[in-house]
């Protein structure tokens, strides 16, 4: 984790291998010995964010039953987890992302298609309760509760962290679970 916090410090792009060895008090040559390139330390800061993640949404998984409560869970963790290691946003822009770490974007790609997954299976399980409307598609529905994650944490880095994310996160999702309620559909009709 301490190579998220510099990257948070620093910025990704910025990161260094001696940085990272400096702060751990190693040599550079000992973090060689871990992590044989700058990309495979990388690879294992995604793999805890993402270890991270799944060990998260399956706790707030368990722990609640309805299908819109199992949202928001899984939506604060997401939240949760940027607050706590606020250099996601920025890791998942950096050009070592999107250029120059294919098994980073992968594994990337992988959770946020996990996510997405999850998003799907508790929207269809809401339908089928008739909590949320069947005339949205679970795969856009859940499309647009991520962009509402990715959205508020670009806001909050970009606004230097000025509000509280996860409260802002949660006040959004009020609105979006709103939209997505039956009920509201039927109040459209009266």
């Amino acid at each position: 984790m301490t190579a998220l916090r510099l990257a948070d410090e620093l910025g990704p792009d910025r990161l260094t291998t001696g940085a990272v060895a400096e702060a751990i008090g190693v040599s550079q040559p000992a973090i060689f010995r871990h992590f044989p390139t700058k990309q495979a330390l990388w690879l294992a800061v995604a793999q805890t964010i993402r270890q991270h993640m799944i060990a998260g949404w399956q706790e707030a998984l368990s722990a609640v039953t309805l299908p819109e409560k199992r949202i928001a869970a899984v939506i604060d963790i997401q939240l949760r987890t940027i607050e706590l290691h606020p250099a996601i946003p920025a890791i998942l822009f950096s050009r070592e992302l999107q250029v120059e770490n294919v098994d980073l974007r992968q594994t990337f790609a992988g959770l946020l298609a996990a996510f997405h997954q999850i998003l799907c299976e508790e929207l269809d399980r809401g339908q089928k309760a008739g909590v949320f409307r069947a005339d949205i598609d679970p795969a856009d529905g859940a499309v647009l509760l991520i962009s509402l994650v990715q959205g508020v944490a670009i806001r909050w880095s970009l606004g230097a962290r000025g509000f509280e994310l996860r409260s802002e996160g949660k006040r959004l999702l009020t609105v979006q679970l709103e939209l997505f309620s039956v009920l509201a559909r039927k109040e459209d009709r009266t």
